[in-house]
C-alpha cells in the first residue's frame, strides 16, 4: 500500500494553472541522537499510514571494487533472519500487518542504501519493532547468503539478454573507468566473490549511528512517536562515519566501446560527456536546458529521432547529479541498419544546441513546464517528501533547495541558459557505448572515435579494462 498525501491548495493550484508562484517544503523536525543517528519527522495527517525511510550512507560507493554489489546484497539479506525472527517469521508478520518492506540501492549511481517500510497508523509500534529488528539485528544465515548470491549472479548473467538494461552498466564501467568509485557496477564476477563474512563485516562497519538517517512521514504524533524512534535507533553502535572516496579522473573522451550481441536486431547507444555533481551551482540552469534538449517528450532529441524521423521509439538525455561529478548522456536505440543515421542525427541535434542555442519562446515554455510539473512529481505524497528529505541529508543541502527553487528558476536568464548549453553540451571528445550486432555496425562505429574497444555480452563482466 502507498500513501498519497495531498499538499492541498498548493498542488491544486499547480494542476489548475500549470504553475505556482512558490513551493515550500512542509515543516519537519530534525534531531541527532547521541550515537549520531539523524531523525527527521514530518507528520502529514489525513491518511492513516506511516512511512519509514532509512538511509545508510555509502551505497555503491562503499562497495569494494572486487566485490561490487556487496551493499545491495547486504540490504536484500536484512529480512532473511534476525535475532528475533526467521526469514519466514519476518515475512508472515509483515503480511499480517499489511505492511511493506524494501531494501536496496535504487537505480543508477547510489551513495546510500535505502530501506523503506510502510504500516498502518495503528500498527506503528509493531512496525517499528519489525523494521529495527531487520536493520540493526540481522543474522545473515549462511544458506540465505548463498541462495541470494546465486540468484544475483544468475540475474547479472540474464541481464545481458536485455540490451536496454545492460547498456547502462557497460556505460558506467567504460565512462568512469575502474579507478573511479562509479566505475565498477556489480557483475557476475564480483557478486560471486561475496561470502557471509563479507556481508557480516560490511554490516558491522557501515550500519552504524554515524552513517544512518531515519525519516518518518505520514499520520503520527511526533510527540509520541519521537521518543519511541529515538529509543529504537539509539541502541545502534555509533561506529565510524563512512569515509567518502575521492573522485578519480574521467576517461579522456574520444573513445567508443562496441559491445557485440550477435543476435541483436537493434543498436542501443549511449553518448556521454562529463556533467555536474549534486551541489553544482549550475544544476538548476542545466535542468532547464536539459528538459528542452532531451528531458521531455517534446524535447529537441525526441522530436528529431522519434517524431520527425521515426528512427526510434524514444530518445532522451539524462543529467546525472551524484555526489561526485556525473555524466550528461544521450540514450536511445534504433534498428541495426539505421545505426549510423540515428547517431549522426543525435550528434547534429547536440551541435545545433550549442550553435543556435535556445530561443526566448522555448525558454519561457520550459520554465512554466518545470514549475508546473515539480509539485505533483516531487511533493505530493509522503513517499516523495521522504525522498526529498533523504536527498537533503545525504548531500548536505538545506530546505532552501525546495523553498527557493522557483526563485532560482525565475532568476535564470536566457543568456545564462545558452552559456550553460555551450559549456556542458559539447559535440566533440565524446564517449560512446554501442550495444548491438558488431559485425553489422563495426564499420559505422569506427567513424565516431579514434579509439574503439570491443567486448562481447557472452563474456563475464561489463567490459571493464
Amino acid at each position: 500500500m502507498t500513501a498519497r498525501l495531498s499538499l492541498g491548495l498548493m498542488v491544486a493550484a499547480a494542476g489548475l494553472l500549470g504553475q505556482v508562484s512558490q513551493v515550500k517544503l512542509p515543516p519537519y523536525s530534525r534531531q541527532v541522537l547521541p550515537n549520531g543517528v539523524v531523525v527527521d519527522l514530518m507528520a502529514r495527517p489525513g491518511v492513516p499510514l506511516v512511512g519509514f525511510r532509512i538511509l545508510v550512507k555509502g551505497g555503491r560507493e562503499s562497495d569494494p571494487a572486487d566485490r561490487a554489489g556487496l551493499a545491495s546484497v547486504t540490504a536484500q539479506l536484512l529480512r532473511k533472519g534476525t535475532s528475533k525472527r526467521s526469514a519466514d517469521q519476518f515475512s508472515e508478520e509483515l503480511d499480517f500487518l499489511g505492511g511493506t518492506f524494501q531494501a536496496g540501492e535504487g537505480f543508477g549511481i547510489s551513495s546510500a542504501t535505502t530501506i523503506s517500510a510502510e504500516f498502518l497508523k495503528k500498527d506503528f509500534d509493531r512496525g517499528l519493532d519489525l523494521l529495527t529488528d531487520a536493520v540493526l539485528r540481522p543474522t545473515f544465515p549462511e544458506a540465505e547468503v548463498r541462495k541470494l548470491v546465486a540468484q544475483r549472479v544468475d540475474a547479472a548473467k540474464s541481464l545481458k539478454d536485455n540490451p536496454q538494461g545492460a547498456i547502462g552498466s557497460y556505460f558506467q564501467s567504460f565512462f568512469f573507468g575502474a579507478r573511479h568509485p562509479y566505475g565498477h557496477p556489480p557483475d557476475e564476477i564480483t557478486l560471486a566473490r561475496i561470502g557471509r563474512q563479507d556481508v557480516v563485516g560490511y554490516h558491522q562497519s557501515v550500519y552504524c549511528g554515524r552513517n544512518m538517517v531515519v525519516i518518518v512521514t505520514g499520520d503520527f504524533d511526533p510527540a509520541v512517536a519521537g521518543p519511541k524512534i529515538a529509543e529504537a535507533f539509539g541502541g545502534a553502535a555509533a561506529g565510524t562515519a563512512f569515509a567518502w572516496p575521492a573522485a578519480a579522473p574521467f576517461r579522456s573522451g574520444g573513445e567508443l566501446l562496441l559491445v557485440d550481441k550477435p543476435d541483436a536486431t537493434q543498436t542501443y547507444f549511449y553518448i556521454g560527456q562529463p556533467g555536474v555533481d549534486r551541489k553544482n551551482p549550475d544544476r538548476v540552469t542545466l535542468q532547464l536546458v536539459n528538459t528542452l534538449f532531451g528531458g521531455r517528450f517534446t524535447s529537441m532529441l525526441n522530436e528529431e529521432l522519434r517524431v520527425n524521423s521515426g528512427l526510434t521509439y524514444g530518445a532522451n538525455c539524462q543529467v546525472q547529479e551524484p555526489r561526485l561529478r556525473g555524466s550528461i548522456v544521450i540514450t536511445t536505440f534504433t534498428k541495426t541498419e539505421t545505426t549510423a543515421k540515428a547517431i549522426d542525427m543525435a550528434l547534429d541535434v547536440l551541435k545545433r544546441l550549442g550553435e543556435k542555442g535556445i530561443t526566448a519562446e522555448q525558454f519561457a515554455s520550459v520554465k512554466a513546464y518545470v514549475e508546473g510539473t515539480y509539485p505533483p512529481a516531487r511533493l505530493q505524497t509522503a513517499d516523495q517528501l521522504a525522498v526529498i528529505l533523504g536527498d537533503l541529508e545525504l548531500y548536505g543541502l538545506g530546505r532552501d533547495e525546495v523553498d527557493d527553487l522557483f526563485a532560482r528558476i525565475d532568476a535564470v536568464t536566457l543568456e545564462q541558459a545558452n552559456a550553460a548549453a555551450r559549456k556542458y553540451y559539447k559535440p566533440d571528445n565524446l564517449t560512446f557505448v554501442l550495444l548491438g550486432n558488431a559485425a553489422k555496425i563495426r564499420e559505422a562505429a569506427g567513424k565516431y572515435a579514434p579509439k574503439v574497444v570491443e567486448a562481447a555480452v557472452s563474456k563475464p563482466g561489463f567490459g571493464r579494462e
